[in-house]
Order: structure tokens, then C-alpha cells, then sequence
């Protein structure tokens, strides 16, 4: 008897932009050859800027070097600095807690809810004090925070919205696009986001031109535009690339159906799922509103038993933040003393990410549900 070979599922598409490769290397040759030797902040990158500040209605949409940068460039933006904290969540990236200690400001780790892993509005409403100057949720996985919630937070203290948005490009909460519900959002390019490309980028978006104009300042060392050797305040390097700009603008026609196909991908995912939730693996919350399909990530009560037996199979999943940010030695001085976020640390052990990309084919997306529910069923 012949076995047949695991059916390959990788959890990142090896050739993601194989399809664009022709009209890649193209704007290569034209960025590289064109008269005016612009290879940053050209008219390529505004272009593109105007591109996404029409699609999304906002007021201004300003191109940077990576997602991490956008959030610092916000804070800065908001005079954000020492002596001031900023409550974010204790689940997720870096960059959450390091852009706000990168102003001389103090992160302050609020824990997130259990069933959407975002930042729990009532607990961040209790870590409120007189230095509070900003509230910082961010969108998780493929569910976007609260923000119904936090915006009547902010309102109700005086606060700063920033939200970090950086993996929601294209989700829509309410009518409001990911990005749009705070004073200046952030999406990040890095190839594995929705709307990827190949190196890093990002953006921010904000409905506050002032806001805007003045993070385009600050990306640049401080230079107006159109100014160079004027330095009206320290900014930071943190320009986009003419050629990248070129390229996403060549994607973004793409990008809708792109987004409906991981959207399709996670709906049936969690059809097939929402069964298991007695059985050890929890799918995300079914609603579909406020959903950005990012990655598809289950909690499950054996985590590395899951992932273990979908290797076995030749599908490649993902953990993506195996300890909260308090934990970390780069944040432990934040910390207070015998804190804890009981659903922060939940999270960390339980939850994988599993395939979602739009490269999928519908007999990949089947063999990976099939074989969560094999093993839910086996293990209850």
C-alpha cells in the first residue's frame, strides 16, 4: 500500500508576489532610470498616499518606513513624552509598549478580553491616572478592539485615541474603517499583512490634517516639505521608498478581493470550529462585523499537542506572542510589583494561528479543518 505524502499547507505563500514579478521588476528599471533620481518621498510615494486618503476618507495619509515607526511618529506627533503614560494592552507585539517607552513615556499594561484577545476597555479604565495622556488599543489577529468603548473612554478622560491598527488594513467596524476611529491609526506593509509588499512600510491615517502635517514633518527629520537642511522640530528617518510606493499602487486594485478570500477562508474555518469550543478549541467569535482576517488564530486548552499533530500533516502554523509584555525583560521595569493579567497569560499559551492567506486552495483550507476537528474529537 502506498501512503500518500501530507498535503503542504504553509502558513506564509512562498510566492506571494510571483505574479506581479514582471510588473516588479519593471518599476525597478523605470524608479532607477527615471530623470529625476527620486528614490524616497517622490511623487511615486505621494501618489500612493492619495490613493489610500480617497479610498478611506481620510484627511491625510502619510507614507513611513515600517508600522513600528508610524505608531512613535504618532506619539511624537501628540507630545507624548516623559512624565506622561500610555495605557496598552499586555498581549501583543513589541512595538505597543517600546513606542511609547521610545518618547520617555511609561506603558501601562491593561489585559485584554478572553474572547477576542483585545485590550479590555473596563480594565483600561481603571489603570486611568492624573499623568494618563493616551489610550492605545490595538487590533488583534483578525478582530479589532472595542473602540466603540475606547472612544467613549478617551472622551469621557481627556484622552488621546491612538490606535494600532497595523494589522486591520481593510477591516470595518461599524462603518468605520479600521484606522478612523481614534485621532491617528496605522497600518503596517510587511509582506504577511493583508495588504503586504515585499520589505517593510507602513502608514498613518488620521481624519486631523494639523495631525497629519505634522507627522509628515517629523518622518523626515523634522523638514517641512519641499524644505530640506530646515529642521523645525527632531523627527525621525522614517521615508518611504518610491519603489514600493509604485508597487502598491500596481497591487492595491487587487487588494478587495485579496481581503474576500481570507474573509471566506475564516468564515468557514469558524463555521467548522465553533462546535469544538467544549472540546478544547475556541475559533474567534463569530460576528463579522469589526473583522480584518490578518491571521485566523484558535485558543486551544493544548496548544502544542494542536500544533504538533497539524505538522504531522504538513500544515504550518504560527505562535505568535508566547509570553505577555510584561514578562519580557525589555518591559519588566514597567511591571508593578505582583501584577498580573490572568487573561493576558491565558492567551500566550493557548492560541495558534493557522493558515488563512488568499493563496489557499479550497482542498488546503478543507484539510486543515478536518484535521483540527480530528483532533478536538480525539483528545475530548
Amino acid at each position: 500500500m502506498t501512503v500518500s505524502p501530507p498535503v503542504a499547507v504553509p502558513f506564509f505563500p512562498p510566492a506571494l508576489f510571483e505574479a506581479d514579478r514582471a510588473a516588479f521588476t519593471a518599476l525597478i528599471r523605470e524608479v532607477g532610470l527615471d530623470p529625476e533620481q527620486r528614490f524616497i518621498l517622490g511623487r511615486r510615494t505621494a501618489a500612493f498616499e492619495e490613493l489610500l486618503r480617497a479610498d478611506l476618507g481620510a484627511a491625510d495619509v502619510v507614507a513611513c518606513s515600517s508600522g513600528t515607526s508610524a505608531l512613535s511618529l504618532v506619539l511624537r506627533a501628540l507630545d507624548i513624552g516623559a512624565g506622561d503614560e500610555v495605557i496598552v494592552p499586555a498581549f501583543g507585539c513589541a512595538p505597543l509598549a517600546a513606542s511609547v517607552a521610545g518618547t520617555g513615556a511609561t506603558p501601562v499594561f491593561a489585559d485584554i478580553r478572553p474572547d477576542t484577545m483585545t485590550m479590555d476597555p473596563d480594565h483600561a479604565e481603571r489603570l486611568v491616572t492624573a499623568r494618563t495622556r493616551a489610550v492605545m488599543p490595538a487590533h488583534m489577529f483578525s478582530v479589532m478592539a472595542d473602540m466603540p468603548r475606547f472612544t467613549e473612554l478617551a472622551g469621557a478622560h481627556g484622552l488621546h485615541l491612538v490606535e494600532d491598527s497595523a494589522v486591520a488594513q481593510g477591516g470595518v467596524l461599524r462603518g468605520v474603517a479600521a484606522g478612523l476611529w481614534g485621532e491617528a491609526g496605522v497600518y503596517s506593509f510587511v509582506q504577511v499583512k493583508t495588504c503586504g509588499m515585499p520589505g517593510e512600510g507602513g502608514v498613518v491615517v488620521t481624519r486631523d490634517a494639523e495631525l497629519g502635517a505634522k507627522v509628515r514633518m517629523l518622518r523626515n527629520h523634522g523638514q517641512p516639505p519641499g524644505q530640506r537642511f530646515v529642521h523645525r522640530s527632531i523627527g525621525l528617518n522614517s521615508r518611504f521608498d518610491e519603489i514600493q510606493a509604485a508597487f502598491q499602487t500596481h497591487r492595491y486594485r487587487g487588494f478587495p478581493a485579496r481581503l474576500a478570500r481570507r474573509a471566506e477562508i475564516a468564515a468557514y474555518y469558524t463555521e467548522r470550529f465553533a462546535p469544538l469550543a467544549d472540546r478544547g478549541v475556541v475559533p474567534p467569535p463569530p460576528d463579522r462585523d469589526g473583522r480584518c482576517f490578518y491571521v485566523y488564530t484558535v485558543c486551544a486548552d493544548d496548544r502544542d499537542a494542536l500544533g504538533a499533530h497539524l505538522a504531522r500533516h504538513g500544515v504550518a502554523t504560527h505562535v505568535y506572542y508566547p509570553q505577555p509584555l510584561p514578562a519580557h525583560r525589555a518591559f519588566a521595569r514597567y511591571a508593578p510589583p505582583g501584577a498580573r493579567w490572568p487573561h493576558a497569560e491565558q492567551a500566550a499559551r493557548r492560541h495558534l494561528a493557522l493558515p488563512v492567506h488568499h493563496m489557499l486552495s479550497d482542498a488546503q483550507v478543507e484539510h486543515v479543518a478536518d484535521l483540527v476537528c480530528a483532533f478536538a474529537r480525539a483528545r475530548s
